[in-house]
């Protein structure tokens, strides 16, 4: 029991689903433990994207006010697209494999490829902040099309046609919150 406890420790999960180890996602069982440590890495990477936009903000000199606004919503926009995500994610996914799979089921591995994002704060670097935010957005779909490839146990190409649907309106959701409050 002891061993299977450490499996998923927060660490040793972070390192697995950044290598995109299909068996990871596909091995993760859903139980409260993995719920916690997906949702953990899913708050750690609202945290870390809010901490490389909190630079930015910084150096616009946005009033205290505005500056701690713009971090929670920052923090809620990630969090909530991370659920938004994996509902269409779920939803397109039972039109072709009705009932394989709960929205419950696809919260940890989605929550698991979330994993790239907790370097987000790597985007405070001058002139890189873009390159590294794309970087780790393309890491993060890459780990979410295998999660659910694994999960609804599907091709490739529909996993990726599943999550692309859903990761442009994200990366907007984001994008948007970001440049609304750093000009």
């Amino acid at each position: 029991m002891s061993a299977r406890k450490d499996q998923w420790k927060f660490r040793t999960s972070l390192r697995e689903a950044l290598t995109l180890d299909a068996h990871f996602y596909e091995d993760a069982p859903n139980t409260r433990r993995t719920r916690r440590v997906a949702r953990s890495i899913v708050i750690v990477a609202a945290i870390s994207n809010a901490l490389g936009n909190a630079f930015i903000l910084l150096i616009n000199r946005v009033g205290l006010t505005t500056f701690i606004f713009a971090l929670i919503l920052n923090v809620v926009s990630v969090v909530l697209g991370y659920y938004f995500w994996t509902f269409t994610i779920w939803k397109i996914g039972d039109r072709f494999k009705p009932g394989h799979v709960t929205f419950q089921e696809l919260l940890v591995p989605i929550g698991f490829a979330y994993a790239p994002q907790v370097f987000n704060f790597l985007t405070l670097i001058p002139l890189l902040g873009i390159p590294i935010q794309l970087v780790l957005a393309v890491w993060s779909l890459l780990a979410v099309i295998v999660a659910v490839r694994q999960g609804l146990d599907i091709s490739n190409v529909w996993a990726a046609v599943i999550c692309l649907i859903g990761w442009p309106l994200i990366q907007l959701a984001v994008g948007s919150v970001q440049v609304l409050f750093t000009n």
